[in-house]
């Protein structure tokens, strides 16, 4: 629970939500338009790297609180945008800058955790921004940081048969290409079985006019482990706005397929960033 002045900073984040700095519908043409519909906050330490929905429609957070001592001690210092497919609860984990490994840990239904430890490939960054996984829960989808022209492929640990039971090595399958550059990918989600929405960091607007944009990702058939070729469009900037000046940063991006309610992370700058700003969005028709 926020203290003092950080309820305080969320009243009065909310009191000026309406000095938005970044749009809030999709702006490329022929693009699905996404209309923001609310804006809600949560703490940065325990939730402001990613969300996943869970069934029953309520959210699932992480955050640098959220990483388990057993799994810090072993050196996973980082934890991304989770997700949720079947009940099971993917999270991406990565170490040090020194490390030639990153982790996928899938807690079960049941409350098992199991870990995946994928050696890095040569040229591959350690980074492990985030875990997607497949409508048909056979496939998890990354990311590394910086500039990137692919996305990796695994099979989903336990949902696809092909990776071992209770844990143990995780090897990539094959990769998204994408048709165009794109950096500092925080988080990604599938809103249908050829569609993958992310929320990019980039504030450079060389990649893309907008900054810090939300990137939809196209594939020509749903994901089968075997290499294919994404198409890349920006959507919209994610909002900025907040009663703190400096920079911000996006974080996790969630797609609920019950509700149709489409969520992204954004954390402010200074005292502000103590909480998290979610943002909530609904397609519209035109």
């Amino acid at each position: 629970m926020p203290d003092l002045m950080g309820r305080q900073l969320l009243a009065a984040t909310a009191l000026l939500g309406a000095l938005t700095l970044g749009a809030g519908t999709a702006s490329a043409a022929g693009a699905p338009q996404w209309a923001e519909t609310g804006t809600s906050y949560t703490d940065t330490l325990g939730g402001g790297q990613g969300l996943a929905s869970r069934a029953d429609g309520s959210l699932l957070y992480r955050g640098l609180a959220s990483i388990p001592l057993g799994l810090r001690v072993k050196g996973w210092n980082h934890i991304g945008d989770p997700d949720i497919a079947r009940g099971h609860v993917f999270d991406a984990y990565q170490g040090s800058d020194t490390a030639t490994s990153k982790m996928f840990a899938v807690t079960t239904p049941a409350g098992k955790r199991y870990e995946y430890v994928h050696p890095l490939n040569p040229g591959e960054k350690l980074n492990n921004s985030f875990a997607a996984v497949s409508p048909d829960g056979q496939w998890l989808v990354s990311g590394e940081w910086g500039a990137q022209n692919r996305l990796q492929v695994f099979p989903a640990p336990l949902l696809n048969p092909s990776t071992p039971p209770t844990g143990g090595e995780l090897r990539e399958a094959g990769q998204i290409t994408l048709d165009k550059p794109v950096r500092d990918i925080q988080g990604c989600d599938f809103v249908t079985e050829t569609r993958l929405l992310c929320a990019s960091n980039d504030a450079s607007g060389t990649l893309f006019p907008e900054i810090r944009p939300l990137l939809q990702i196209d594939l020509p058939h749903k994901p089968d482990g075997q290499p294919v070729t994404g198409t890349v469009t920006s959507l919209f900037a994610l909002p900025q706005r907040s009663v703190c000046t400096g920079t911000f940063e996006t974080e996790g991006v969630d797609y609920d397929a019950n509700s149709g309610t489409l969520r992204a992370q954004v954390i402010p700058p200074g005292v502000c960033a103590v909480s998290t700003a979610v943002h909530a969005y609904q397609q519209v028709t035109d």
